[in-house]
This record gives C-alpha cells, structure tokens and sequence, in this order.
C-alpha cells in the first residue's frame, strides 16, 4: 500500500520540529566525510542519505528514491541547497555536485568563506564541533514492511544542511578526541530517566485502602 505526502506529518523529527528551518519538511541526518580547504571556501563530501539504513524514526530509504527529483531540479535549472541547520534564510555554501550511486546521496559542495555564516560554519568543521548532513525533503511515495518500518521509496529533495547531530545509528559525534556513539548517549540517557522515575516512585506513600 503506498502513502501520499498527506500522511505524514512533515517538518518533524521524532515528532518535534527540531530546527524551526523549512515548513512541511522531514528531515535525516548522517555525518560526512571529507573536509578540505579550497580557494573562496572550504570543501566537504560525504553521504547525506544512506540506502537500506534503518534510522532511529523506523525509516529506511530505497534505492533510487531521489531520482526523479534530481532529474526535476536539473531540467528546471535549480539547485539543492546548502543551509545552516535547516534554516532557509541561512545560506552557507553551494554544493557543486549532488548525486546517487549504489550506496547512498553523495555530495560535494563548498561552505563560502564569503558569507558570515559560512566563516562561522567552516571554524565549527575544523574544530570538529560540526560534523552532520542532514537532508530536508518530501515523502512522495512510501510503504511499510511487517516489521512497521517505513521504506521510502520516491523523495523530493529540497536542500542538505549542515547540523550539530546526525542522528543515524551508525553516525558519530566528536570532540577532543572523545567518541561517543549517538545510539549509545540516547540510550544512556533514556535509562537515566527511567531510573529518576522508579527512584520518584519509591518515594511516592502507598495508596490507602
């Protein structure tokens, strides 16, 4: 059975708009790969979407699933945007090349020394405090398998930004050498919060009867 871009609840992460960036957008998140300093910029690659990862929201896209809207946006002269943190009227960079192969979403593009955001975004990438893609998009076609998984299979790429936390399992954050699995510091808070809670409980006099 598919679903229609009614059906789901856009601009939501985990049932919260996380950024307050582009209305009626979902948005996915991995780390990237490749920073490099080039003239008028700095340059980084890597994957923004990975094909057959299951993310943390139960979403796997398809192969495939941005073809048709990367074939849209080049016959209409248009280019996928580079934002700041899903925010539209942040601009940081272009990206020169956007593209699927049999692994994921690769792009390259260049953060612009020129703009003020840009500046500020490039000494965050060097410093290691910046290191996620995340793509804002639309689901236009989608089903779910018996495990309640959600296989996206056709997505309207509107734009890539750069964010503070990718949220893949598989994506890692850094800093002073530190590495912490994303997976493991949600899971590590989740029991935290489950130990205040029987702690509180405890506490809690025995109803009357």
């Amino acid at each position: 059975m598919g679903y229609d871009v009614g059906d789901f609840g856009f601009g939501l992460e985990n049932g919260k708009d996380m950024s307050g960036g582009l209305p009626d957008l979902e948005r996915k998140f991995v780390a990237f790969q490749e920073v490099s300093k080039v003239q008028g910029g700095t340059e980084i690659s890597g994957y923004a979407s990975l094909f057959g990862a299951v993310d943390q929201g139960g979403d796997m896209v398809v192969a495939g699933a941005y073809e048709t809207s990367l074939k849209t946006v080049a016959q209409a002269g248009r280019s996928i945007k580079m934002l700041w943190q899903h925010d539209p009227s942040q601009p940081i960079g272009i990206w020169d090349e956007v593209r699927e192969d049999s692994k994921g979403l690769f792009v390259k593009g260049r953060i612009l020394d020129s703009v003020a955001k840009g500046r500020e975004a490039a000494a965050l990438v060097a410093a290691g405090a910046i290191d996620g893609l995340s793509i804002g998009y639309r689901t236009v076609k989608a089903t779910k398998n018996t495990k309640g998984q959600r296989l996206l299979s056709e997505l309207e790429l509107w734009e890539v930004s750069l964010v503070t936390f990718p949220m893949l399992p598989s994506a890692r954050v850094s800093a002073k050498g530190e590495v912490i699995a994303v997976g493991d510091m949600l899971r590590d808070m989740a029991a935290s919060f489950e130990g205040a809670r029987q702690r509180l409980a405890q506490r809690e006099p025995a109803p009357e009867i």
